[in-house]
Order: structure tokens, then sequence, then C-alpha cells
């Protein structure tokens, strides 16, 4: 994991793992909640199967949680990895409320291209 950075691509909603050859080998793909209150939501997490197995998605769990907690954000998880990396490291994800997660949910239900 020592070559691979860790890259927030804002305006595209996407974390990305990137190799030192410039390849993006994982991202988690997400949104911006803007009430109840601001939380990023993470939808889907993807890692190329060539990649698989050497911690990318776990970092990019670990660095959504830690930029959330930078910018004093809630996150909302949706992605099913997202939330099993959260339950098995709750000192570093604090649990989303269930109406943060409702609000994330309605979101995404209402915007159905978007992922």
């Amino acid at each position: 994991m020592s070559d691979i950075e860790i890259r927030d691509d804002r305006a595209a909603g996407r974390l990305e793992a990137v190799a030192g050859d410039g390849e993006v080998v994982g991202r988690i793909e997400y949104f911006v909640l803007e009430a109840p209150e601001h939380a990023i939501v993470p939808v889907h997490t993807v890692v190329e199967p060539a990649h698989e197995g050497k911690g990318i998605a776990g970092s990019l769990a670990r660095e959504l949680y830690a930029t959330a907690a930078r910018e004093g954000v809630a996150v909302a998880p949706l992605c099913p990895y997202v939330v099993k990396w959260a339950e098995r490291h709750p000192d570093q994800a604090p649990a989303a409320s269930p109406e943060l997660l409702r609000a994330a949910k309605a979101w995404l239900a209402a915007h159905p291209g978007r992922f």
C-alpha cells in the first residue's frame, strides 16, 4: 500500500486510490448531503480486480472518515462495504443518526441516475 496515494475528487464525488503510475486502482463514490446536517454519504466502493486483497478498500474507508472528522461533518454510509468497515472500527467511524441515514437514502432515491 505504500505506493498508493488517496486523493479526494470532491467535484466528482470520488475518493480515489491512485498507484504510483497514476492508475486509479480503487475508489469510493459519494455525495455530500446538506440537510438535516452536512454529511458525506459513501454509496459504492470499488477496487480493481488486480488490486483486491491489498487493503485498498480499508484505506479508502479510513481516509473517508478521517476527511469527515477534519471537516467536522458526519458520514452516513450507504455503501455495504463502508457500513461493515465502520462496524469493525467504531473508534474511527462514529455512527450516523437514523434521521441522517433516512435523509441520505431519500436523497439517493430522488437522484436515481446519479449512482
